[in-house]
């Protein structure tokens, strides 16, 4: 069933449903452009026949303003105008290129999104954020412009990787940590197994977490306030990611550690949860150790782009679905960090 969400920088229009052949209608073919990864295409190139369809390596190696600068110019040669619509058909990584080109080409065109990823279609896909990597900094360049529809089928999710299932569920947890107190209870009573087996039970989650992200971005399109909630564990997740090149799902997992170390050791969060989320990580194939260099991954966090003179913004938690913008020192993320280390060196 189709439904419009109304952001102060654009409507979106929403089909939580749709079918291959959707795609015909929300993206005529004379007026489309297609992006897509040479994974998926191997998947659903038959899709693309008849489009205009440019096909970009998978990884976030392809995240760089080089790969932008090399679409544009794809594009161009198409012969791309304001009326072109451009179409990210993919995961995290193309809806953050195919949304970033389309922001910029010719100063704004059209695009949508068809996610076919988990983590895609809880979080990338929505709220309008688009951008690219500079070297070791994450997002560092990018725009907060609203996709004109996202079109998702969750047939999509038979052909992804185990590993691909985890990285969503991470931030499937993280709504439940920021937001959603009964989400957390429900994933502690399932696995990643029950989900993938049981479709009413997964697309009512991915339509409970979109719910939750389209309200957060309603409230604060341009992550003034409330939308810094949504980098829970994301902090010291991207240095994670970017250091030692760990999926996004388990750089944010491992992450979300980090941050309720530094809820406990700032906000008095109680203790026993932590376990608890280490525990759900396993669940859904997260790990929740990892041997790191502290300075290393301090020196890439002074490179946040969240940081304010001597602090960064981070997400704590004061309760599960309360979460809180504490900023914190560099002493204050070190001792945490430390913490973490020392526990999962033992």
């Amino acid at each position: 069933m189709q439904y419009t969400v109304h952001f102060p920088g654009g409507q979106t229009d929403y089909y939580p449903s749709a079918s291959t052949q959707d795609l015909l209608q929300l993206a005529p073919i004379e007026h489309t452009i297609i992006i897509s990864d040479n994974n998926v295409a191997m998947h659903y190139g038959e899709l693309f026949k008849g489009y205009k369809t440019i096909v970009v390596s998978a990884g976030d190696q392809s995240k760089t303003l080089e790969t932008i600068s090399a679409l544009a110019k794809q594009i161009a040669e198409f012969e791309a105008h304001k009326t072109t619509r451009i179409i990210g058909f993919g995961g995290g990584m193309i809806c953050d290129l195919s949304g970033f080109l389309a922001s910029i080409y010719m100063r704004g065109i059209e695009f949508g999104f068809m996610p076919t990823t988990l983590l895609a279609m809880v979080d990338a896909a929505i709220g309008g954020k688009n951008g690219v990597n500079i070297g070791l900094n994450k997002n560092m360049l990018g725009t907060i412009k609203q996709p004109k529809f996202i079109a998702t089928n969750p047939a999509f999710l038979n052909t992804l990787p185990s590993q691909e299932w985890s990285n969503g569920f991470a931030e499937i947890i993280k709504y439940a940590c920021i937001a959603d107190e009964p989400l957390w209870h429900q994933l502690r009573t399932q696995n990643l197994i029950g989900f993938q087996k049981d479709a009413t039970l997964l697309s009512n989650i991915i339509h409970q977490c979109v719910q939750h992200k389209n309200r957060i971005v309603l409230a604060d399109e341009q992550e003034n306030n409330i939308r810094k909630s949504l980098n829970f564990g994301h902090t010291a997740g991207h240095a994670f990611e970017t250091i030692y090149r760990l999926q996004h799902g388990q750089a944010v997992g491992l992450g979300m550690i980090v941050a309720l170390i530094a809820s406990e050791q700032n906000l008095d969060f109680p203790v026993h949860i932590r376990p608890l989320l280490i525990n759900m990580l396993h669940q859904y194939g997260l790990p929740s150790t990892i041997d790191f260099n502290v300075e290393k991954v301090m020196h890439t966090l002074k490179l946040d782009k969240k940081r304010s003179n001597e602090t960064i913004d981070f997400i704590l938690l004061e309760s599960i679905g309360k979460a809180k913008i504490h900023p914190l020192t560099f002493s204050e993320i070190n001792r945490a960090l430390q913490t973490f280390f020392d526990e999962g060196n033992r």
